[in-house]
């Protein structure tokens, strides 16, 4: 992983210091509550409805393990004992003190962490694959790009008051597993019919109120003209975004307003006109970057059969919880984050170090967060899943279920965040007390179900395969539904709302009626994202709101 040079340090630790004297200004009556609120969230610090969040930056979600073992430590003294992993790839603190929120980010920066640009009207985290470096069907490993990206945007003085949030992911597979299309920005690297890797650019994508999924304005650009193209865009976005409603001033927005050819030629015209003064590409600096995810020292190994004379539930784990691996004899191990009497995404202080224990030992010292609000570890042999899985057994984090109904995306909701309309985690907990049989669970096959407490889409609801939104209807909480949605590939798509909302009580058993419907109607093989696309919402819509159990 990327490691800091002195000027890295240097930034950060001035960071901490400046935010600390800020800190003691404010509460000392120094500093009004609107003036600290910008600084504040500029390092990545909210006011929820019961205490500070303070989200901390994974870069591309990777993880050394003295960085989780730092994040442990930070949950154990300065908050409740656990963090939440997001689908940003980022962690999130509930319960901080905010007059020790400079502590924790002073512990951070002792680990080369920080909270810089976690929120604010900025170039938020850059997000990947979490397979990447890994994925046998992968072009190019991303993360140095995203790293390259990362060093150029932190700080930037032209993008750094934006008219909204700007969040961009990179990809170097054709299978899109950092929901690239529903990013303000997202980039595959693909390769041209001369053989070249570049990248093809997409804009306009996200969710929240209005979702969509971007648009190509670029089929392939040359690497060397990534930050100076980059620069283009958020150029024409700075100077074109409204910034008279915060609803309507993302790029998406924007982009939807004028077409995309039109901004696609506003951001050609941009290119062209900027390129004497745009970043100069220095391939040394690359070269520099790239050395750093250089493969780990793999031994040479040839793939073996691992289920043999090994129980049922052994068996089922690495079908769901492990992938394919480029270097032979290893596999990708997830670690699941989603048993059923746990909110999605959560992970004690204790968890937390005996998973950075399991990759001292098994995964050459790394740990990985990915998009879906799990973990991985990236590099196990084959010989070692069996330990692995009872390791993770032992502590609780190997439930078999990654890819099924209950490995749900899910945000904090009601239970902690000041903006949402009702809860999520109870939503969870009914989904999982209701749909507790695995055997049902793999019949069903991969079903993505993802869900927000509000409008803002943190659980990306518009494009989950199975999509629950909280809303209030006079101080109640209901449950709008949504199917077929998806944020993979070139097949991503928002959802379509089935009919009216749901009350709370009722959730667990609709979701079983459109999976009833799904049972009686697929053909051999068939998936229930393409069930859905094939027959459409309405026999589903019949199911839910019968007269005989009409839920609204």
């Amino acid at each position: 992983m990327y490691q800091y040079d002195a000027i890295d340090q240097r930034l950060v630790n001035e960071r901490v210091a400046q935010f600390r004297d800020q800190t003691r200004r404010f509460l000392a009556g120094e500093i009004s509550e609107d003036d600290f609120k910008s600084l504040r969230l500029r390092n990545g610090l909210y006011i929820q409805r019961h205490a500070p969040m303070l989200r901390i930056s994974v870069p591309y979600g990777l993880l050394a393990t003295r960085q989780l073992r730092m994040l442990a430590r930070i949950a154990r003294e300065y908050d409740r004992g656990y963090g939440h992993f997001t689908t940003r790839q980022n962690m999130q603190f509930n319960w901080p003190q905010l007059e020790r929120v400079p502590d924790i980010l002073e512990l951070l920066a002792t680990v080369q962490m920080h909270s810089i640009q976690t929120s604010g009207n900025c170039v938020r985290n850059v997000t990947a694959d979490h397979l990447a470096g890994v994925a046998p069907d992968e072009l190019e490993d991303p993360r140095p790009w995203c790293e390259y990206i990362r060093q150029w945007a932190t700080l930037h003085p032209e993008f750094s008051y934006l008219p909204r949030k700007f969040k961009i992911a990179v990809t170097g597979s054709a299978q899109d597993r950092a929901a690239s299309r529903v990013h303000d920005i997202g980039l595959h690297l693909v390769r041209n019919a001369a053989g070249e890797v570049g990248f093809e650019v997409l804009v306009g994508g996200g969710l929240g109120r209005t979702p969509m999924v971007g648009h190509v304005i670029r089929e392939f650009l040359p690497k060397q003209d990534l930050l100076a193209y980059l620069e283009a865009i958020l150029r024409v976005y700075n100077l074109e975004g409204r910034r008279d409603n915060i609803h309507k001033a993302r790029i998406k927005i924007l982009v939807k307003a004028v077409g995309p050819q039109k901004f696609r030629e506003l951001v050609e015209a941009e290119f062209e006109a900027s390129r004497a003064h745009a970043p100069v590409f220095e391939p040394a600096d690359i070269e520099r970057i790239a050395a750093f995810f250089r493969p780990p020292p793999y031994e040479r190994l040839a793939d073996q059969d691992v289920l043999a004379g090994k129980p049922s539930e052994f068996r089922n784990w690495v079908q769901r919880n492990t992938r394919r691996h480029k270097a032979p004899g290893y596999r990708a191990v997830f670690v699941s984050l989603k048993a059923p009497e746990r909110p999605p995404g959560d992970i004690t202080a204790e968890e937390m170090d005996r998973v950075a224990d399991l990759a001292d030992r098994y995964s050459f010292g790394y740990v990985r967060s990915t998009h879906d609000q799990n973990l991985l570890l990236a590099d196990v042999r084959q010989r070692d899943l069996y330990d692995v899985w009872l390791a993770l057994r032992e502590i609780g984090l190997a439930t078999a279920n990654i890819g099924t109904l209950t490995d749900m995306i899910c945000c904090p909701g009601l239970d902690f965040c000041a903006l949402a309309n009702a809860t999520s985690i109870p939503i969870a907990r009914q989904i999982n007390e209701r749909f507790d049989d695995l055997d049902y669970l793999y019949d069903l096959g991969d079903i993505e179900l993802k869900m927000s407490g509000c409008m803002n889409g943190c659980g990306h609801h518009s494009v989950g395969h199975i999509g629950i939104l909280g809303v209030d209807k006079n101080g109640e909480e209901w449950y709008q539904i949504t199917l077929g949605g998806s944020s993979s590939g070139r097949d991503a798509a928002i959802g379509q709302v089935i009919g009216p909302s749901v009350p709370h009580a009722e959730v667990a058993l609709v979701v079983e009626r459109i999976l009833d419907v799904y049972l009686a109607e697929r053909e051999e093989g068939e998936r229930f994202i393409d069930t859905v696309r094939r027959i459409g919402v309405a026999p589903f819509k019949a199911r839910v709101y019968a007269p005989s159990h009409k839920a609204a």
